[in-house]
């Protein structure tokens, strides 16, 4: 039986993609960026490891971000945004912004570049590696809220108290400095079936829609959320933004509370699916990593492989791009993971010997 859709429908979508699609850089923009980014950084690697192939029954590609500056993606994006805000506001005091660790670092180092002073609001508990990095590129550490919603809103009020520049978590200048990994991937493995994306407040996800549009590429975009901050899956299904509350123990760099409206506006017109992974499948996939590739991921860093053994039965022989977002995971953390037992890793190895 065929299902005749309102045409009104197919126009109403036509119409959301192309609006969502304007807040995207396209290629000659993101081609920009990447000379921005090329100045501070190399090209990261993008390596297919036989241990993970046989484990996942699929040809995988990861991404690693985990060997860029900082250990994470976000860099990339921290120095298009910086070299533009120091070239159009030169007379400007200093930035703030807010962070679980990855963005950060970006921050601190691009504005270290700039010769900017820099501020991050951090949660209290936060990582201890992650701040003592950030503390090492001359930051002011300041520690303030449960969660990352409330270290943002203090460092707005911080902002708009001293007078700094209040660095956005999401922004389009981010976004291309973003997408110039998502471009090396998909440039060298254009072929890619699907691609599993974290996503904390978007900037990960609206890169690589970015680039596979850029590119003129038909790959699926499976966005990756966790089970204990589920805002943006629930945002998904819903067609609108809804707050989460978050309580996840290891995936820091994606404990999303409330969405951001522009890359939920990216994500509900681009995006093929959201799934979220539990914080045990999120170790069961650090432990992965290193088993496979000796490569240490950080819990958001590790759920794009979490998702893909989650749907390992539906992706049997298709080629992957698994992104390793970002290995800063406080050595205390990851020896417990270690030493926890993971049955996919125990399988793994059992089966060669």
């Amino acid at each position: 039986m065929t299902i005749a859709i309102p045409t009104e429908s197919i126009a109403s979508a036509a119409a959301a993609v192309h609006a969502a699609r304007d807040l995207l850089p396209g290629l000659a923009e993101i081609e920009r960026a990447a000379q921005v980014v090329y100045r501070g950084m190399a090209p990261t690697s993008q390596l297919s490891w036989p241990l993970l192939n046989r484990a996942l029954g699929a040809e995988v590609w990861v991404k690693h971000e985990n060997h860029a500056p900082t250990g994470a993606f976000k860099v990339r994006g921290g120095m298009v945004y910086m070299q533009r805000l120091a070239r159009e506001q030169p007379q400007l005091r200093g930035v703030i912004a807010a962070t679980r660790g990855n963005h950060g670092q970006s921050v601190g180092l691009a504005a270290a570049h700039a010769g900017l002073p820099a501020t991050i609001v951090v949660p209290q508990g936060n990582s201890r590696e992650k701040n003592a990095a950030m503390r090492a590129l001359g930051v002011e550490l300041i520690e303030h809220g449960a969660e990352f919603q409330e270290s943002r809103e203090h460092a707005a009020r911080l902002a708009h108290e001293r007078q700094l520049h209040m660095v956005p978590s999401y922004h389009r200048d981010l976004v291309a400095g973003v997408a110039t990994y998502w471009m090396e991937l998909l440039r060298a493995q254009p072929d890619l079936d699907v691609l599993l994306v974290p996503i904390g407040q978007g900037s990960g996800m609206c890169g690589a829609v970015a680039a596979r549009n850029a590119l003129g590429l038909k790959t699926r975009i499976i966005g990756v959320v966790s089970a204990h901050a589920l805002a943006y899956k629930l945002s998904f299904e819903a067609g609108r933004s809804i707050e989460s509350p978050v309580s996840t123990n290891i995936a820091d760099g994606v404990a999303c509370r409330v969405p951001d409206q522009a890359s939920l506006q990216v994500m509900l017109a681009e995006v093929d699916e959201v799934v979220a992974v539990t914080d045990d499948e999120v170790m069961d996939a650090i432990k992965l990593h290193f088993i496979t590739s000796h490569n240490v991921a950080e819990g958001a860093g590790a759920c794009a492989l979490a998702a893909a053994l989650q749907l390992r039965g539906r992706l049997q022989g298709k080629k992957l791009g698994v992104t390793l977002s970002g290995g800063n995971i406080d050595h205390d953390v990851f020896a417990r993971v270690l030493a926890r037992r993971c049955e996919v890793a125990d399988a793994l190895l059992q089966s060669g010997s």
